[in-house]
């Protein structure tokens, strides 16, 4: 007789599993399975974070190199300047000190200007600018800003001012990117002026100082020039700046480096160029 307790060897094995079960082997191949994904996506993170730190990398590198190929200064307009008896010129880390050698125009005793180099300018390219200004008295720091862009500077004004000691009259100035960040070191109380070639204020706003004197020289051939942005930052200068602008003259003409990608051609020669934004500038510092 068969027991009927007994199972029945050719009838399936419900007790081993249940619907929606797993058995011990398919567990492990679930758990192995899910591991390689998991282990798959760790390393897909991996190489995507190395990818693209690599391409961070790249970028940076790029841009160092990039700040770091300079509008040169002519060899003939820095050596005419060195060679002139009536300055002293001396180069000291990142400034460029231009210092009368003679007796000093009287309105011109102890006046200073700090001149931010243009974008990649190298800054003696604005000796040959300066030369007739300082030779009647005025002395002149030009900066090479952080990584040759003005807007990237951040040292204190007075690593400046610290070149010429004997100053006691400061003004600010700067060629382009140079003169917007100029436009942040004339909001100081100690800065008594500000100059501006080819530039224009986008930051800082100085409509309120009745007590900083301002001129803005820009030439009429200038292709780099931004004129909406530069008319509407009027708003931003003092109320008795001056606005002077030189016929014929371009956006490179402010500096001695050259031609510059974008900009228009002059309608007048260096030398003349030259003169007219000596003049400029001779007659704001001697009338402040």
């Amino acid at each position: 007789m068969t027991d009927p307790a007994a199972p029945d060897p050719a009838a399936p094995d419900t007790a081993a599993t249940t619907p929606g079960e797993t058995t011990p082997a398919e567990t492990g191949t679930v758990t192995r399975d899910t591991r390689r994904r998991r282990s798959r996506t760790v390393r897909s993170i991996r190489i995507a974070g190395i990818s693209l730190l690599g391409l961070i990398a790249a970028a940076v590198i790029a841009f160092l190199v990039w700040t770091n190929i300079t509008f040169a200064a002519t060899e003939a307009g820095r050596a005419a300047a060195h060679a002139d008896d009536r300055i002293a010129i001396r180069v000291d880390g990142d400034l460029v000190v231009m210092e009368p050698t003679g007796a000093p125009d009287p309105a011109l005793q102890d006046q200073g200007l700090v001149f931010l180099a243009g974008a990649k300018v190298d800054p003696e390219a604005y000796v040959p600018t300066f030369r007739a200004a300082v030779a009647e008295g005025l002395t002149v720091v030009i900066v090479r800003p952080i990584l040759n862009m003005a807007i990237l500077e951040w040292r204190d004004f007075s690593t400046f001012t610290a070149a010429a000691p004997d100053v006691t009259t400061w003004a600010v100035g700067g060629h382009s990117q140079g003169g917007v960040r100029a436009c942040t070191y004339a909001e100081r109380d100690d800065v008594t002026g500000l100059v501006l070639l080819g530039s224009y204020c986008s930051l800082g706003d100085l409509s309120d100082r009745d007590d900083l004197s301002a001129i803005s020289v820009t030439g009429s051939r200038d292709g780099l020039l931004k004129r909406d942005a530069a008319d509407a930052s009027r708003e931003l200068m003092p109320a008795q700046t001056a606005y002077v602008e030189l016929e014929g003259v371009n956006h490179a003409q402010f500096g001695d480096y050259g031609p510059q990608p974008g900009d228009r051609d002059a309608d007048v020669s260096d030398a003349d160029a030259r003169a007219k934004v000596s003049a400029a500038i001779l007659d704001f510092f001697t009338r402040a």
